[in-house]
């Protein structure tokens, strides 16, 4: 019996790479392959090193050649290697593979896997980092049906070998998860960082699929990359599925719209519409080269205290159910996003937001952090071909419209303004309805907790029955969480 002296503290406590790698050798009936290509045979190597190696390898193997690549696992239409398409070959693959050589009949306790990797490591000029694609495919009994898990991952170190061996220890930290933590997804994403640093790699989507994850959501375990600050920023499509932030964004003109939608709001969707008008008829966009976004912040899910996951998903649903695309975002300032964008694209970018928001972004009290303070902030912001497509409102004391001529910003920062609203970086959406202006959010949703009637007037078509009878993409849950009380 382990010894406890008064005053001990529990603990995770965190297995070896090795310790990881023999409990999984030393299993009997685990057995199965390991197909890595683009960045050596790294995760197989730490389970050869355990010891044991023979009761669990059943082959390791990398086609390195193109040709060899494509003839065992066939071409990709794009001509591209590291792909999600590609690792999911590869899976599909070895696992047809490990079914047609080993038989039941001689295996009959057997629970197969495969892991497979598709990684471009850093280049010589060291311009550009390296990503993968990583996945296991599994059984948790014999002859029991498949499960998934697969992420994409970007490096962040400066040298092919570190890159390296970080997969390596990546690979080993998700099978070990995949059998031994299934049961609690959230902390098997935490336990993937065993062993290193969150400055080593970034996991920026992940996916789970497969009997033992039919109650995972994986917006939320996205969620929880976010949060557990694996990954600055997650997207979902307008099917509610996960997409990488990469694929979506490449090349592409985007126009991002930031708020709280909670819930949407008519007012939200003219801003969008409108905005997406005006950005389209900008000299070198192209309509069909062009992303629309709409991104919740953090600090927007944090607004009343501890993010509450299930009104985040309710919020998600919302929008994607009017056709949109959602990114979630750690990015509290305007310019980080910018950055982020920055990374995918150099085409045109445009920000659609209120009027109290582009206030807000000229206060200096949000770039004391900075060394250059607002003046570094804003050469971020805008030292691309960027444009604020400014939406109009009403003063609740004077009633005045306030607009992009007359808004006032902090009295030293005038100026500045000045210089970036003369040179056609604030442009106002001039065409709007002045009978929804009013709609706010938190009014609609004080009316929905209070069981007022007259908000349904106040968000898009079809919105209002969704909050009422929400079954959405398949939940049928009453009421909506984002309408209960709080407490």
């Amino acid at each position: 019996m382990e010894i406890s002296i008064k005053g001990d503290r529990e603990f995770d406590d965190i297995p070896s790479l090795k310790t990881k790698a023999l409990r999984i050798n030393l299993n009997e009936n685990i057995y199965g392959t390991f197909a890595e290509i683009g960045a050596g045979q790294e995760t197989c190597r730490h389970f050869f090193r355990a010891g044991g190696a023979s009761g669990t390898i059943a082959k390791a193997m990398s086609a390195y050649d193109k040709d060899f690549s494509d003839a065992i696992y066939g071409a990709e239409d794009d001509g591209r290697y590291v792909t999600e398409a590609r690792l999911r070959k590869m899976l599909t693959h070895e696992m047809n593979l490990m079914e047609n050589r080993l038989t039941r009949e001689k295996n009959p306790n057997k629970i197969f896997f495969t892991y497979a990797n598709t990684v471009a490591t850093i280049d010589f000029a060291k311009q550009f980092k390296g990503h993968g694609w990583v996945g296991i495919k599994y059984q948790v009994e014999a002859g029991g049906d498949y499960n998934e898990i697969i992420l994409h991952l970007r490096f962040k170190e400066n040298d092919a070998r570190l890159q390296q061996e970080t997969l390596g220890v990546l690979g080993t930290n998700l099978i070990y998860g995949a059998f031994y933590k299934y049961n609690e997804p959230k902390k098997l994403l935490r336990y993937l960082y065993d062993h290193l640093d969150k400055d080593r790699l970034e996991i920026d989507t992940i996916n789970f699929s497969g009997p033992v994850f039919k109650n995972v959501d994986n917006r939320l375990m996205s969620l929880q990359l976010v949060k557990n600050g694996m990954t600055d920023a997650v997207m979902f499509g307008p099917d509610g599925t996960n997409v990488l932030p990469a694929k979506v964004f490449y090349k592409k003109n985007i126009l991002a719209l930031r708020g709280s939608f909670r819930p949407v709001t008519k007012v939200n969707m003219e801003m969008y519409e409108k905005s997406y008008e005006m950005f389209i008829k900008e000299n070198k966009v192209d309509k069909e080269k062009t992303e629309v976004v709409f991104e919740i912040t953090l600090s927007n899910l944090r607004a009343e205290g501890e993010i509450d996951e299930q009104d985040f998903i309710d919020r998600a649903d919302l929008l994607c159910a009017l056709g949109h695309s959602v990114m979630i975002s750690n990015f509290q300032e305007y310019y980080k996003v910018v950055e982020y964008f920055s990374n995918y694209t150099k085409s045109r970018m445009g920000l659609a937001m209120g009027v109290s928001n582009l206030v807000d972004i000229f206060d200096e009290k949000y770039y004391r952090h900075l060394s250059g303070g607002i003046l570094e902030a804003f050469g971020k912001l805008f030292f691309k071909d960027l444009k604020v497509y400014l939406y109009p409102m009403h003063d609740q004391e004077t009633g005045e419209l306030i607009t992009s001529e007359n808004l006032k910003v902090y009295p030293r920062m005038k100026e500045l303004y000045k210089f970036f609203k003369y040179n056609g970086k604030v442009i106002d959406i001039e065409e709007y309805d002045p009978t929804i202006m009013n709609i706010f959010s938190r009014e609609i949703l004080n009316m929905i907790a209070s069981g007022e009637s007259g908000w349904e007037d106040m968000v898009p078509d079809g919105t209002a029955e969704l909050i009422k009878d929400y079954r959405l993409f398949g939940y049928s849950r009453k009421p909506l969480t984002l309408i209960r009380k709080r407490k």
